[in-house]
């Protein structure tokens, strides 16, 4: 079982970065061979300050580490580092249509947003694919706003494995039944997000205890007391699967815990076990954020191991498209 995925190192990671991915990410370790990429290539095709790419991708790696990701256990590096990703993203774009990447919902969503529009941002799912596909992955640790560019990597390994032969194992997505979308505390209607969200409905990773607390304490419901899930009730479903994760409880069980307990009463336990559950990430992060030296050997040595994989998977394609000189020259 090879698991892979990737992660933005741009802006402050949030709760929905941390429950959606990060944990599976440290659990995947225990389930096969875990491959963890930084995803920094993708981060260039929206604005971006080059400072803060490379400090925010100091700070993604210490907290990837601080979660609990061991390079002794997992393969976690850079993805600029192995140049195999974008050479791969070029091959694969012959076998993607440009029908599939216009129908693309997060495309489209980001471009509306955006005054100038990179051809990177259309080719982004394109890139996925080849980060994915490069280590012949079995299963991908992926949020719901990611299916759809799941989806489009397995079409088109199908598709270059029809054409080319059977080069590529076609990957399934891994999407957590609870957790798996977390939406702002401010705009429960609202994924909650690194960049564009509301400051008082984002729950940043490495907040103090207190502004956590706050957080939830402020958090939009709606004009009813029963802790329940539902329609009309985004709010507090939201806050429901939260304290379920963070519990390692089934939703039904937050449920029934707070039975006739009132809004005021829950907010405050959930603001309460967040800021619990974060406390020893935030105090390992602490430790290892300085020392960049550290988190750039670690990063390296990351990508040494990746290399040889996706070497791999790049001389069999190569060798099937009929690029470069013939394996036996």
């Amino acid at each position: 079982m090879r698991i892979f995925s990737g992660i933005q190192p741009t802006g402050r990671k949030q709760l929905g970065n941390y429950l959606g991915a990060i944990i599976h990410y440290v659990a995947g370790q225990d389930r096969g061979e875990g491959i963890y990429c930084l995803v920094d290539l993708h981060s260039l095709t929206v604005a971006y300050a080059p400072a803060d790419l490379r400090e925010y991708l100091y700070d993604t790696a210490a907290i990837l580490l601080a979660s609990g990701l061991d390079p002794e256990r997992c393969i976690f590096f850079r993805q600029s580092d192995v140049k195999e990703h974008t050479e791969l993203c070029w091959l694969l774009g012959s076998t993607t249509a440009y029908g599939e990447l216009r129908r693309m919902t997060q495309f489209k969503e980001k471009a509306d947003q955006q005054e100038f529009v990179s051809a990177g941002l259309f080719f982004y799912p394109v890139l996925m694919a080849a980060d994915i596909l490069a280590y012949q992955t079995n299963e991908v640790p992926v949020g719901e706003d990611q299916r759809q560019h799941l989806e489009l990597a397995r079409d088109v390994a199908q598709r270059f494995n029809a054409r080319f032969g059977e080069t590529f194992v076609v990957p399934e997505a891994r999407i957590p039944e609870v957790g798996a979308r977390i939406m702002d505390l401010q705009a429960p209607d609202k994924k909650m997000s690194t960049t564009g969200g509301s400051e008082l409905g984002t729950v940043y990773v490495l907040d103090e205890p207190d502004a956590i607390r706050r957080k939830f304490k402020s958090a939009v419901t709606d004009s009813g007391r029963d802790v329940v899930r539902g329609p009309g009730k985004e709010g507090i479903s939201n806050l429901v699967e939260i304290l379920a994760v963070v519990r390692g409880l089934a939703p039904e069980a937050v449920e029934k815990e707070f039975a006739g307990s009132g809004y005021g009463a829950f907010k405050e336990a959930v603001g309460e076990a967040v800021a619990e559950y974060l406390a020893p990430v935030r105090k390992r992060y602490a430790e290892l954020r300085p020392d960049e030296r550290e988190l750039e050997r670690t990063l390296a040595a990351g990508a040494d191991k990746a290399r040889a994989i996706a070497s791999e998977t790049l001389r069999t394609v190569r060798a099937r498209m009929g690029v470069g000189p013939p394996e036996s020259a």
